[in-house]
């Protein structure tokens, strides 16, 4: 449970986390020396002019200016809320494994179910413009996984970030759940078009932020972001990544930070393969199925895997077989057409009944591609 602070208290942490000018290396050198805010604000000029230029000291020898007054009251009025909740360094709900960062957010701004905090988490990150074939690994990797009681932890972006809420959310309430850690200020949902999902996430996860309210989505901001993914989890899933892209920096951050990561080989002639292929060259552990993940991070909770190997025995003969026929690289209807005996109006309707059953995606160059086995 978050500790519960009076209004000044909280009002003292709020603005040392806001205050102009002070850099959060600075407040945590404060917060070492001098104790908790309440006694940074109290502190003489002397005892602050040992960690603080003058100006600095002058300033937090005032009431808080106007604009930062107001900012820290529309906080206080944010937490009025239900779900609403702000953790500090100094609060035991604080989750631990950020405090491995050399520089941990002083204030954590939380919308959600605080339990989902206890359950250890796995980050699932990979590109934004994901194939359906990386999408639907990635949230069958997730619904899997929080179904096993890890929490799945992702960004909120578009494509592998999305697929990997959305899977675990689908393990129902009896899953771990997931927790999107955004570059946005908590009041903001970013992109515009997962307002729903992240409605979603607030009922049976978190959203989690260390931005102020009304941060809004700037470049500099999802580097800091994937660092808190990259610590919050024990092990970084990347599905699909480019070579030059932010899953890999959160793949970097995570190794440097001795966590455990895990890539999904793809086909050589994919640019969003290229990525992963570089990690595993790299060291990171080969992944061909959920399972792989359990065995290196809980070995002993392995339960009996999700069965996929056999296709839905409601799908008819013809479609049956024309799955056979497909791959996990994308195909042409000339190139099946080529493998398949039948009548090419079989060969469309099956293609048809198998992307119904979501085995296979259409994509818009009009090739098909595998999604399950």
């Amino acid at each position: 449970m978050p500790l519960h602070f009076t209004t000044d208290e909280l009002s003292a942490w709020l603005r040392l986390s806001l205050e102009p000018g002070l850099r959060s290396d600075q407040a945590r050198l404060l917060l070492g020396a001098l104790g908790l805010p309440p006694s940074i604000y109290a502190a003489s000029s002397s005892a602050l002019l040992r960690y603080l230029p003058a100006p600095l000291v002058a300033q937090l020898r005032q009431p808080p200016n106007d604009t930062l007054q107001q900012q820290i009251d529309r906080t206080l009025q944010w937490l009025d809320h239900e779900h609403h909740h702000v953790l500090t360094l100094a609060d035991p709900a604080y989750p631990p494994a950020l405090l491995d960062l050399h520089d941990p957010p002083l204030i954590l701004y939380i919308n959600g179910q605080l339990s989902h905090l206890q359950q250890p988490a796995l980050a699932i990150v990979g590109a934004r413009n994901a194939t359906p074939g990386g999408t639907a690994i990635a949230q069958d990797f997730a619904h899997y996984l929080a179904a096993q009681g890890w929490l799945i932890c992702s960004g909120l972006a578009s494509g592998i970030d999305q697929a990997a809420h959305r899977g675990a959310l689908a393990a129902g309430p009896q899953g771990a759940g997931t927790v999107a850690i955004l570059g946005t200020g908590i009041d903001l949902v970013y992109p515009a078009a997962h307002r729903q999902l992240a409605h979603d996430i607030v009922q049976h996860g978190i959203l989690l932020s260390e931005f102020p309210l009304g941060t809004k989505a700037l470049p500099y901001h999802f580097p800091k972001r994937n660092r808190l993914v990259a610590a919050f989890s024990k092990g970084v899933l990347v599905v699909e990544a480019a070579r030059q892209s932010g899953s890999l920096i959160t793949a970097k951050l995570a190794t440097e930070l001795g966590r455990e990561v895990f890539a999904i080989p793809g086909s050589i002639h994919s640019p969003l393969s290229r990525g992963c292929h570089a990690l595993l060259r790299q060291g990171a552990k080969l992944v061909e199925q959920a399972q792989d993940i359990l065995e290196e991070l809980a070995p002993n909770s392995l339960n009996p895997p999700l069965s996929t190997l056999a296709p839905d025995p409601t799908l008819s003969a013809a479609a049956r077989q024309v799955l056979t026929l497909l791959d996990y690289s994308p195909q042409s209807v000339d190139e099946l057409q080529r493998l398949w005996t039948g009548s090419p109006a079989t060969l469309a309707q099956s293609l048809l009944e198998l992307e119904m059953a979501s085995l296979v995606a259409r994509l818009e160059t009009g090739n098909y591609q595998r999604l399950k086995n």
